[in-house]
Order: structure tokens, then C-alpha cells, then sequence
């Protein structure tokens, strides 16, 4: 069935707001709201409500209620559910692409991408959910049984946030409600419109109000949903900094905690990589796609000097070649930033670069974008670790080349982080990858590609880039707790 654009449907006003509060047995003295803004244009397109932490409340209390009788409903109800919402997304990819594009900047295309994507997540789970949910027997004798059972956390919170909001919101609700858990569902402020849409399709595939909600807000709602006492799980994503701020709120109550941050992620390509341009356009692609805004974005590239020309003119002239622009024409590679204060961040790394030695190549070939909050793709050449971008999260357009010696500097450089998210080699073979991936403290290495992320993999940060897995098997067991039980057989004596 088709569907109207969230964007289309949020002219919410505040007296529609502050009835809608009343009506639930709020009492309204002050009402907030906060704007959706189209970074392509930076005009505001609607505003929607700052929950209360009484709402807030409120809401975690009906899902506490609900989830008692969730995780008694037969699998195969649940996993029709998902299915159904899974065909859903196919249904109505059109729209929810473009609501993606409108409300946070990402290339049509590429939100096209990342919907059909979400949908393999899903089927993933959908295809081994229960495998996680299975008891087992780990002793048997003639008057002994020890056996471990798995159970759902409770009520699932779920602070997501707005770069692909597709993909980490359904790594944990999804999961979440296949394994039985409720879910209270906090989209960023930047993304709120995709969190309506998955809210309502969740609601059309059958999922009880009393299982799923979504809480609106900025910075102060997502701290009432982190502090709440008696959650069975919180799940964050977002900034290093903003994690540890949740971590604070969340260790009184001693409730599980998983949270995934950023990473500075670092490619190093050696001299004997079989195709000097073909590894340059794909690291392009890793630094650039959805306007270098991922976690596992490329963030720093290490060159062997022998090829390091090469590879830099390589480098420049795919960057060069990206179309720069309204992120709703479909053959735009780059468009804005999503959040206007993030510019003069940018802005700021390049200048302390140029002001250390390093070379700046910036793309020139921008369409008119009055009011968008747009940065020109950026390329720095020789940079070295003393510049902050090489150093800090960018997490946006602008990368840094530096060319090594040797794999022993290359290696020493990677790890000179605090961020432990992934990392890719270019060579000629696996080996010699491996070999270096395994001497790197992150999650997740790569041998010739980079910026890739797998529903059968473990989706985990170490250091300053997180705690906890999604995705994969491991990321499904993040979502039951085991429980022992040991019987024995009643002695025989009177």
C-alpha cells in the first residue's frame, strides 16, 4: 500500500500538540517543539513536539505492561509481523527515500540504497532469531540436568541517530522485538521524520502500540530515556561525546549498555596494490559516500611513498568527478551536511592543516545552493598527525593523505588513536592484510575494500568507538539474557 511522505503530514501545530498531551492526562504549562530543517535549502519544513520526561514515562510504562504478553506471543506471530513490515519497506521505498533526503541531506540514490538495504538486515534476522532463543542442555546424568534458557531484556531502549537511521534503528528494534523484548524508540531530532515512518509501519505490519513507541525530542528526551530506572536495555548511537553523557545518565540503574560511536577509520595502501586507480576510486567512495557522514566513513589514508603521487592524482580526480548538489536529483554523488553547526568545524580542520604545511584540493564545480548547508569535498595532502584531521572525527567531506615509509610506520600511524572502529588494507595479498589487521585494535578490518558493513558480521567499536556488538550472531544474543537452571532428581530416601 502507498503512503504519503511523513514530510508531506507534520504541519503539527502547537494546539494540536498540547491536545494530544491533554488528552493523555499531561498537564501542559509550556509546550516545546523544535524545527525539521531541509539542510538542502535550510528552510524549516515543519516542527514537532519536545516529549516531556512525563511522557516519556509514560510511554516506558505501557511497554513494561506490554512486553509481559510480547514475549509470550508465538514466533511464528512475531516473525510475521517483521515480515510484514519488511515488505513494507519495499512497497514504499520511493517515499521513505525521499522523506530521508528531505529531512537530513543523504543523496537519493544512496537512500534508495540504504532502505532496499535494511530490508537483507532484517531478513537476516528474520532468518536466525531463533537460533539465539533455543535452550540448551550442558549436563545429564541419572539425577542431574543442567540446562541455560535464554529469555528477552524487558523494555529495549533505542536512541538512534540520523546519518542512517534506517540502518541503526532496525539493528536493535528489529532484533529487539523478534527476541521478545518491547522497544522504546528515540530517533534524533535530524531524522524524526524516517522515525515516524518506521513507527507507522511497524503499527501497519501488526505491532501492538503497547510493544513499540517512539519518543520526539532533542538532547533533554533522549536523556529522560536514558535515565529511566527498570530498562532491560539501552542502545545508543551517536558521538563519542554524546555516549558518555548517556553512560553517566544509565550507571545508577546498572541497566545493559551498548553504544556505538564514531571512529576516525584509516586506510593504508601499500606499493604492491594491484591497481593503483581502482584502490583510489574505491577509497574515494568510502571517504565520500553519503557525504563522508558514517562512523565507518574513511577518516585517514596512508600511502606508501613510492606510489603515493600516483595514488594522490589517482585520488583527486575521482573526487573531482563527484556531483556535488540538490540531493533529490538522482544522479547527485554529494550533497549537504546535515547540521548547519558543523560547517565552520570543517572549515576550522582545513584551516589548522593548511596553516601546518598540508595542501588543500577542494571541489570547485558547485550548483547554486543558497541557504543549504554545504561544504565543498575536500582533499588535504601531506598531512601528518601534528593537523586535527588527522586526529579528531571529520565526519564529513574532507579526508587526509599521508604518505609512509614503510608497513611498520603505516601500522604505528593507524593505531595512534582513540577511536577503534575499522580499518582496510590495499595490497596484493590477504596475507600480508591480515597479518596487519590483526596488530590493529578495532572491530572490523578490511583487505581491498572499505566502508562496508554485513548483517553476518559482528558490528562492534573498541576504545573511544564503543561498547557491545550488533549485528551478526553475536549482535542477536545482545538481545536475551541467559538464565541457568540445574534439577535434580528427589533422593529416594524416606
Amino acid at each position: 500500500m502507498a503512503m504519503a511522505s511523513a514530510a508531506g503530514r507534520i504541519g503539527r501545530s502547537r494546539a494540536g500538540a498540547a491536545a494530544a498531551a491533554l488528552s493523555r492526562g499531561f498537564k501542559v504549562e509550556r509546550l516545546d517543539m523544535f524545527d525539521v530543517v531541509n539542510p538542502a535549502t535550510g528552510k524549516v519544513i515543519g516542527e514537532l513536539l519536545i516529549e516531556s520526561k512525563d511522557e516519556v514515562v509514560s510511554k516506558f510504562e505501557a511497554l513494561a505492561a506490554g512486553q509481559k504478553k510480547w514475549r509470550s506471543v508465538p514466533l511464528v506471530e512475531r516473525r510475521a509481523m517483521l515480515e510484514r513490515f519488511n515488505e513494507l519497506l519495499r512497497l514504499n521505498m520511493p517515499v521513505l527515500a525521499k522523506t530521508l533526503s528531505t529531512e537530513m541531506g543523504k543523496p537519493i540514490a544512496q537512500a534508495k540504497n540504504e532502505v532496499r538495504a535494511t530490508v537483507d538486515r532484517v531478513r537476516f534476522y528474520l532468518e536466525n532469531y531463533e537460533k539465539v532463543l533455543k535452550e540448551s542442555c550442558v549436563l545429564e546424568t541419572s539425577i542431574l540436568k543442567e540446562k541455560v534458557v535464554y529469555e528477552p531484556l524487558g523494555v529495549v531502549a533505542n536512541i538512534s541517530a540520523w546519518n542512517y537511521p534506517y540502518f541503526v534503528s532496525t539493528n536493535v528494534f528489529a532484533a529487539a522485538l523478534l527476541t521478545g523484548n518491547a522497544v522504546l524508540y528515540k530517533p534524533s531530532e535530524h531524522a524524526t521524520l524516517t522515525g515516524m515512518e518506521i513507527t507507522n509501519l511497524l503499527y501497519e505490519a501488526g505491532v501492538p502500540k503497547n510493544v513499540f513507541a517512539m519518543t520526539t525530542g532533542k538532547g533533554e528526551t533522549g536523556a529522560a530515556v536514558a535515565s529511566l530506572k527498570g530498562l532491560g536495555g539501552l542502545f545508543f548511537t551517536g558521538s563519542n561525546k554524546t555516549g558518555l553523557e548517556i553512560a553517566k545518565q544509565a550507571a545508577p540503574n546498572l541497566v545493559k549498555l551498548q553504544l556505538e560511536l564514531g571512529g576516525k577509520d584509516p586506510v593504508y595502501v601499500r606499493a604492491d596494490v594491484a591497481d593503483v586507480g581502482a584502490a583510489a576510486a574505491s577509497i574515494a567512495d568510502g571517504a565520500f559516500y553519503n557525504c563522508g557522514q558514517s562512523c565507518c566513513s574513511v577518516e585517514r589514508i596512508y600511502v606508501d611513498k613510492r606510489i603515493y603521487n600516483e595514488f594522490l592524482s589517482a585520488f583527486i580526480k575521482n573526487v573531482m568527478a563527484f556531483k556535488v548538489g540538490d540531493p533529490l536529483k538522482p544522479d547527485t554523488y554529494i550533497g549537504p551536511v546535515a547540521r548547519q553547526p558543523h560547517l565552520p568545524y570543517l572549515a576550522a580542520q582545513v584551516q589548522d592543516a593548511i596553516s601546518k604545511g598540508a595542501r588543500a584540493s577542494s571541489h570547485t564545480h558547485l550548483e547554486s545552493n543558497q541557504g543549504g548547508f554545504y561544504f565543498p569535498p575536500t582533499v588535504l595532502s601531506d598531512v601528518n598527525h601534528t593537523m586535527d584531521v588527522m586526529k579528531e572525527e571529520s565526519f564529513g567531506p574532507l579526508i587526509g593523505i599521508q604518505a609512509v615509509e614503510n608497513d611498520a610506520e603505516a601500522l604505528a600511524l593507524m593505531n595512534d588513536t582513540t577511536y577503534g572502529l575499522t580499518a582496510s588494507v590495499y595490497c596484493k595479498h590477504n596475507q600480508d592484510a591480515e597479518n596487519i589487521l590483526r596488530e590493529l585494535d578495532v572491530g572490523t578490518g578490511y583487505w581491498n575494500c572499505c566502508d562496508r558493513v554485513s548483517p553476518r558480521l559482528p558490528w562492534s567499536g573498541r576504545r573511544g568507538s564503543g561498547l557491545g556488538v550488533t549485528l551478526g550472531m553475536d549482535g542477536l544474543r545482545s538481545f536475551v539474557k541467559p538464565k541457568g537452571i540445574v534439577f535434580q532428581s528427589p533422593s529416594n530416601k524416606d
